[in-house]
């Protein structure tokens, strides 16, 4: 039997985007200037290990090699179900952008200071895509700074929330 409602529960999103792995570290390491949204290129294997949700962005950065974008260091664990035709966990993998696109990557990226770092890995209605971002690296006393604001902020809403 068909469920009523059409099947959407309160945690699906109205966008169809399922989330599989978030780079947290990279919105305290960089500043990020300019978000883009990416297809990647992956093997049977490797969808199937992260629709599992089995993804590590840790360590991870985007390159531009030959006019092309490609993702390097992004761990997918083998599929436990598959045999031996299963994938290199850590293999550079394609980024599907459109020309105008890895041209504008490429000039900002070329820029002193600026890089390319993935900001999370996710499934939009059913199709694999990374969201990368040209990034300025923080200094120190910039990290601290974002602590102390961070701090600052949940104290002012910890203090509204406790007064209503």
């Amino acid at each position: 039997m068909a469920k009523k409602g059409g099947g959407k529960t309160k945690d699906s999103k109205a966008d169809g985007i399922q989330v599989v792995a978030r780079n947290r570290r990279a919105r305290f390491e960089f500043d990020l200037l300019e978000k883009v949204e990416a297809g990647i290129v992956l093997k049977g294997t490797e969808v199937k290990s992260l629709r599992n949700g089995k993804a590590s962005l840790e360590e991870s950065y985007a390159g531009l090699d030959r006019g092309e974008a490609w993702l390097y260091g992004v761990d997918i664990p083998e599929y436990v179900e598959a045999n031996r035709m299963n994938h290199t966990p850590k293999r550079p993998r394609k980024l599907l952008l459109h020309r105008k696109e890895i041209d504008r990557l490429k000039t900002k990226a070329s820029e002193k200071g600026l890089t390319i770092v993935p900001l999370q890995l996710y499934f939009k209605n059913g199709i694999a895509k990374v969201e990368i971002a040209i990034a300025r690296g923080r200094k120190l006393h910039d990290k601290r700074e974002a602590i102390k604001s961070r701090e600052t902020k949940r104290d002012i809403n910890r203090a509204l929330r406790d007064r209503s």
